[in-house]
């Protein structure tokens, strides 16, 4: 079979990155799509902005690179593809409850078609033809609580929900989508899959029992549930519960509580550092009473000691200084906004939302970051008395390092132009 890779030309701010570049559960987003796609096809091509596909009569999966498919999602799609033998288009139905609370605010890519909205995944049994008709997918949503509102922050308080698939698939047109996609359609998903099996396969029930009762841990620390790589040092005091992936030459120290977390390979997670719900990239520091709640920290980034990040997601080769809070919650219940593909702030349909750091940034110490805003890659905050609360977007040319006699020491790898702009002058 033929795979067909369409370009989304769109940069996802504040990364000025394609979404293809980005990490989705530590993997980069065009890695993960080819692996879940290896079984399917035996060669494949890309496609740019304006090239034609040329006329082929061989079985073709054609799909845009921004989305992010599991392997329950594509399995479906493609076992329902090829037993109906025609072209079909992704499409989900507009009251799935997933679709309509998480994947289409802020998104650009879905086409509406009556009471249905189409997506960039095509499957055709005899090359590329017009015509494919919507191929629906139930995405298996279960409504599972995550965040408790008192009554006295908002009108409508209790438990906020996320709207969990079973199989996921969405396009990633804003950095929200990134969050999205790493803790409610992985994170949280993974764990609901857990828990359905685990009430579903006696056997498999029995089979963890076994291990927890044979390794002398608890049912949720048992190696069935935490899965740990070659050369870790953990230390026997640290806390960590499963389903959890740790990646090999980790260091996990002292007082350190883990618990449903991806962990990449080469992370230094230090003393009673707390991690929930969270993905950590390959190379992360963790220094001391670091907290990270439902928050995605991209490859080779440090996130300094007393630094509590909720729902927020941080590029690579980030640095976000010491005591620094992003806050997720309106004190005043207004609705949270956010930038979507076309760069608007517009609804995010989210009650709690953390912020977004781009690549190759450096945060100061103590800052103080709104709800849902973000810092462009490249950027320099250094904390001072006229700069220590963030409550708007911060693009690259507001960072502080344009004020630097030693401005040449910062290398800006994402804003190579406006450099070499700025140096000319």
């Amino acid at each position: 079979m033929l795979k067909v890779i369409l370009h989304a030309p769109n940069l996802i701010m504040p990364f000025c990155e394609p979404a293809r570049e980005l990490r989705i559960q530590n993997s980069p987003l065009w890695l993960h799509q080819r692996t879940l796609l290896a079984p399917y096809v035996t060669r494949e091509m890309e496609l740019k902005q304006g090239e034609r596909l040329q006329p082929s009569r061989e079985p073709t999966i054609v799909y845009r690179d921004n989305l992010f498919f599991d392997e329950f999602y594509i399995k479906a799609f493609m076992e329902e593809a090829l037993r109906l033998k025609r072209p079909v288009r992704a499409a989900f139905r507009a009251d799935d409850p997933a679709f309509r609370e998480h994947s289409l605010p802020l998104s650009t890519s879905y086409t509406p078609a009556g009471s249905l909205y189409l997506a960039d995944l095509w499957y055709y049994p005899n090359g590329p033809v017009a015509g494919a008709e919507p191929l629906v997918i139930d995405m298996q949503a279960r409504e599972i609580g995550y965040y408790h509102v008192p009554t006295y922050m908002a009108d409508q308080s209790g438990d906020l929900v996320f709207q969990v698939p079973l199989r996921s698939m969405l396009a990633i047109d804003s950095w929200v989508h990134v969050f999205i996609a790493d803790m409610v359609f992985s994170q949280f998903a993974r764990g609901a899959r857990f828990e359905k099996r685990l009430n579903e396969d006696l056997g498999f029930k029995l089979k963890i029992l076994g291990k927890a009762i044979f390794e002398g841990r608890q049912v949720l620390e048992c190696s069935e549930l935490v899965k740990v790589g070659k050369g870790c040092v953990i230390d026997p005091s640290a806390v960590i519960h499963g389903p959890t992936i740790i990646g090999d030459n980790v260091t996990i120290n002292a007082g350190a509580v883990i618990e449903n977390c991806v962990v990449g390979n080469n992370v230094n997670v230090s003393q009673d550092v707390q991690l929930m719900l969270s993905v950590v990239g390959d190379g992360a520091f963790l220094p001391f009473r670091t907290a990270l709640f439902m928050t995605t920290v991209m490859e080779n980034s440090m996130v300094a000691q007393n630094t509590c990040l909720q729902m927020c997601v941080v590029g690579r080769n980030t640095f976000i200084g010491a005591g620094s809070t992003f806050t997720d919650y309106n004190l005043i219940p207004a609705p949270i906004r956010a930038r979507d593909g076309n760069g608007r702030l517009s609804i995010s349909n989210r009650p709690v939302l953390g912020g977004c750091v781009g690549h190759n940034c450096r945060i100061g110490s103590g800052m103080i970051i709104y709800p849902a805003r973000t810092i462009e890659s490249d950027v320099v905050l250094a904390a001072s008395a006229e700069r220590r609360v963030i409550d708007r977007d911060i693009t690259f040319d507001q960072s502080d390092h344009h004020k630097l006699k030693l401005s040449h020491l910062h290398q800006t790898p994402y804003h190579k132009k406006s450099k070499a702009e700025v140096e000319s002058w």
